[in-house]
This record gives structure tokens, sequence and C-alpha cells, in this order.
């Protein structure tokens, strides 16, 4: 294993923090290659009338630079 670098992202999803962190690894694999792990930092949600309307994940991913 190589020299590794963490970069911190925010995601959010309308159906659950599992969601909404595989959002976060798949928009974040489009630019960023060599996706080691994700570890998920803080969870959050919106709260409109009472009601849970998104789940906000804030996520460290590991990947290897080369």
């Amino acid at each position: 294993m190589g020299v590794l670098k963490v970069i911190e992202i925010l995601s959010s999803s309308k159906e659950s923090w599992e969601d909404a962190t595989r959002n976060a690894v798949k928009e974040a694999s489009k630019s960023v290659k060599n996706i080691r792990s994700v570890y998920v930092k803080e969870h959050s949600c919106v709260v409109d009338n009472g009601n849970l309307t998104h789940f906000r994940v804030n996520v460290k991913i590991t990947f290897e630079v080369n």
C-alpha cells in the first residue's frame, strides 16, 4: 500500500443514511480513484413539519495516491 489521502464529503438522501453514504462514494469515485474506505463521521436529518425529509452524512473517504 502506498500513500493514502483523506477527503471529507457531505452527502444526503431522501431514503437513509446508508444511501447517503453510497451517494458520497459514488460521486467521489467520479473524480477520485483508488478509494479504499469510507468513515461516517456524523449523521443528521432535516425535519419538515414533523417528518424526516433528508438523511445527511459527513464522511471521510480514504484513497491511495499513486
